[in-house]
Formats: structure tokens, C-alpha cells, sequence
């Protein structure tokens, strides 16, 4: 009996601190030899085995294809984020799971705004990330695009990608 409990305990603890570490399949680090980031992680790492998840660049149209906040970046910024979070979880993904965020912005001035909704969604596991503003994107109403890397556990259950 004392054996069983043993072996069991050997192979309960690993478990126990795994499910206690967070996302025990990311590691962010902010090396102290680079300056201290606001918003973002210097260095983003997956460990073991997991899927990669390539989100393409969202804007901020609806699901019907309709523009969210003409001329409005913050509302704009909000229904890019809205997007990101249906695309993520499609690949049974979280903000947690993401490692790499590029956003492209037609006016750095409007940044805040954009850095606002961000925190929302990332709290404190933050992806390692670039910033651009860019002459124009696709249409020119839009003003911010935003696009995502993920990486998922090995073994997250997929949901096939399907048009309501």
C-alpha cells in the first residue's frame, strides 16, 4: 500500500505544478539587459509540444461585414479585439496563449486608445509585440488592423472553422 501511495504521489505532483504555473507551455521573459516594456514582452517562448495558431489581421467589421465606429479608433480598436477573441477561441485559444501580436495603426497618435482595450484583453501575460503605423490599410475607413501568433498545448480540442 505504502508503494502505491509513493508512485502515486510521483506522478501526481508533476501534474499538480503544471496546473499551478499557468501556461506551463509559454515562457515570457524580460531579460535585464533591455529596457523594461510597457504593453508587451521582450522574449516569448513555447515550450514542448504545441500547435502554432496563425490569426490574420483583424479590422473592425462585424460579422455581417459592416464597419464598427467610422472614424472612431477606440471603437474601432474594440470590435478588432472582439474579432481576435472569435478567432482565438475557433482554435480553442485564449489572449493567454498568444506569443506575437502585430498591430497596424494609420495614426500613432491614436495609440492610446488602442492600448486601453489591449490591457482588457491581456491582463498580465503579455505577447511579445510590434507596433507599426502605415500609410493605409485595406479600406480606407479602417484604422487599425491587428494580427496574432498563438501557441495552443498539444491535444486543445479544435472547433472546425465554419460560416453562420
Amino acid at each position: 500500500m505504502r508503494s502505491y501511495v509513493f508512485v502515486s504521489m510521483l506522478f501526481l505532483i508533476p501534474v499538480l505544478v503544471l496546473a499551478q504555473s499557468g501556461s506551463p507551455h509559454i515562457k515570457r521573459t524580460n531579460p535585464t539587459t533591455l529596457s523594461s516594456p510597457t504593453g508587451y514582452t521582450h522574449v516569448v517562448e513555447t515550450i514542448g509540444p504545441v500547435k502554432t495558431v496563425y490569426i490574420s489581421g483583424q479590422v473592425a467589421l462585424d460579422p455581417a461585414g459592416n464597419l464598427v465606429g467610422p472614424g472612431d479608433m477606440k471603437a474601432q480598436a474594440e470590435q478588432v479585439f472582439k474579432n481576435l477573441d472569435a478567432a482565438l477561441k475557433t482554435a480553442g485559444a485564449t489572449f493567454a496563449d498568444v506569443v506575437k501580436m502585430n498591430s497596424y495603426i494609420v495614426d500613432m497618435s491614436k495609440a492610446q486608445a488602442v492600448r486601453e482595450v489591449r490591457t482588457r484583453y491581456f491582463s498580465n501575460v503579455l505577447p511579445a509585440s510590434t507596433f507599426v503605423e502605415v500609410k493605409g490599410l485595406a479600406r480606407p475607413e479602417l484604422m487599425l488592423e491587428i494580427e496574432v501568433i498563438a501557441a495552443v498545448r498539444e491535444g486543445t480540442r479544435v472547433v472546425p472553422a465554419t460560416k453562420d
